[in-house]
C-alpha cells in the first residue's frame, strides 16, 4: 500500500509538471463536475483560495466589487474554498457557498473544497506555487507583521517555501495564461486592484504584455498581417504631421537569408529610416513603438535593434540587402524590428519604479 501511495504522488508530480499552461487543469466546481480552465481562455484570472471563518473574511466583500466591476470587461475570480489554515473553512461546499451569497452577495463562482499545500494538494496549486513562488509579507504593515510572526513561529524558514501560507492568498493570470502576480492575504486590494484595471483594459495589457522575442518560428509573416502593423506605425504622431520617415518591410526571403543571422533569424525585417541630420529620430522611435504594440496584438513578437545597422549600411554581405531598400537621399537606416511568429514567451524584466518622480502640489 505504501509503495502504491508513492506511485501515485510521483504519477501526480508528473502530470503536473507535464502541464504547459493554466488550461491544461481540470477542477470541479460546488456540483462536482469537471471544469476545465480553458473554458477561461481569453480572460483575465483572479485565483483566490478563501475560508468562511477567517480575520481575511470580509475581503469578499472587496472580491466581489472587483467582480461587479470589472466582470463585463474579461475578468474571473476563481473561489477554492480551503480548510488548511486554522480550520477556518468547515462544513461543506454547498454550506460555504450559502454563507458567502448570503453574507457577501457573491456572484463569481466557487468551486470544490480543495487542499492547496501538501501531500493532497491540488494538481492546479502545485503549478501556481512553481509559477510565482513567495514573495514576503510586507512587515512594514501591521498585518504583515503579525503573518511574519505568527508564521517564523511555527517554522523559522517558512518564508524559504512556495507553500501558500493563510487563506486569501490569490494569483493574477494574464488573458494568454500567464501567473503575472501573487499576492498575499495582507496585500492591499487596490494594489490588485491597479495591476487588474492594466490586464483588462486592452491598450494597457497589451503594453504590459510586450517583451522583445528573439526566437522565431520559420514561417513568414503574411502580407495582410504586414500591412496593419506599418498602418499602425504610420499613424504615429509627427513634428507637424511632417512624417519624416521611410519604411521598409521586407518579404523576400532571399533578401531575409543574406542577413537573418544579423536579425534573430526572424522572417520578416522591418527597417526604419529617418533625416540623417537626427533632427526626426523622436519622430521615428515613436512610429516603432506604435509597429511593435501592433505586432503584439496580432500575436507576433518583436524585437527593436540598432547593433546590426553598421552591418547592414556597410559591409558587402548586405549590398543586395541595401540596394532593395531604396533608401531616400539625405536619410540613413535608424533601426530595424525583427518580426515573427514568435517561438518563445520571454518573461518580464523587472522595471524601476523609482525611476518616476511625482511633482505634487503643496
Amino acid at each position: 500500500m505504501r509503495r502504491l501511495f508513492f506511485i501515485l504522488m510521483a504519477l501526480t508530480g508528473v502530470l503536473t509538471m507535464s502541464a504547459q499552461s493554466i488550461y491544461d487543469f481540470t477542477v470541479k466546481d460546488d456540483a462536482g463536475q469537471d471544469v476545465s480552465l480553458s473554458d477561461y481562455k481569453g480572460k483575465v484570472l483572479l485565483i483566490v483560495n478563501t475560508a468562511t471563518r477567517c480575520g481575511f473574511t470580509p475581503q469578499y466583500k472587496e472580491l466581489e466589487a472587483l467582480y461587479e466591476k470589472y466582470h463585463s470587461e474579461g475578468l474571473e475570480i476563481l473561489d477554492f474554498p480551503c480548510n488548511q489554515f486554522g480550520q477556518q473553512a468547515p462544513g461543506s461546499i454547498q454550506e460555504i457557498h450559502e454563507f458567502c451569497t448570503a453574507n457577501f452577495a457573491i456572484r463569481f463562482p466557487q468551486f470544490d473544497k480543495i487542499e492547496v499545500n501538501g501531500a493532497n494538494e491540488s494538481p492546479l496549486y502545485t503549478w501556481l506555487k512553481a509559477q510565482k513562488g513567495f514573495g514576503g509579507f510586507d512587515v512594514g504593515d501591521p498585518r504583515g507583521k503579525m503573518m511574519d510572526g505568527m508564521l517564523r513561529k511555527q517554522d523559522a524558514d517558512y518564508d524559504k517555501k512556495s507553500d501558500i501560507k493563510w487563506n486569501f492568498t490569490k494569483f493574477l493570470v494574464s488573458r494568454d495564461g500567464r501567473v503575472l502576480k501573487r499576492y498575499e492575504p495582507t496585500e492591499q486590494m487596490t494594489d490588485i486592484e491597479a495591476d487588474i484595471c492594466m490586464e483588462v483594459n486592452p491598450v494597457l495589457s497589451c503594453i504590459m504584455a510586450r517583451h522583445s522575442v528573439r526566437k522565431y518560428l520559420d514561417k513568414p509573416v503574411e502580407h495582410k498581417l504586414l500591412e496593419t502593423v506599418a498602418l499602425a506605425g504610420i499613424n504615429a504622431p509627427s513634428a507637424m504631421n511632417r512624417q519624416n520617415w521611410a519604411v521598409r518591410i521586407i518579404e523576400d526571403q532571399q533578401v531575409m537569408a543574406d542577413v537573418k543571422g544579423m536579425c534573430r533569424n526572424s522572417p520578416n525585417l522591418i527597417c526604419v529610416c529617418a533625416p540623417a541630420d537626427g533632427r526626426f529620430d523622436l519622430d521615428a522611435g515613436l512610429m516603432g513603438q506604435n509597429m511593435m504594440l501592433a505586432a503584439q496584438s496580432l500575436g507576433l513578437g518583436t524585437c527593436i535593434q540598432t547593433g546590426p545597422v553598421r552591418f547592414l549600411t556597410t559591409d558587402e554581405k548586405a549590398k543586395a540587402f541595401r540596394d532593395c531598400l531604396d533608401i531616400p537621399e539625405g536619410y540613413k537606416l535608424l533601426y530595424v524590428i525583427a518580426i515573427g511568429y514568435p517561438d518563445e514567451a520571454p518573461s518580464a524584466k523587472p522595471r524601476d519604479a523609482a525611476k518616476v518622480k511625482y511633482i505634487l502640489q503643496k
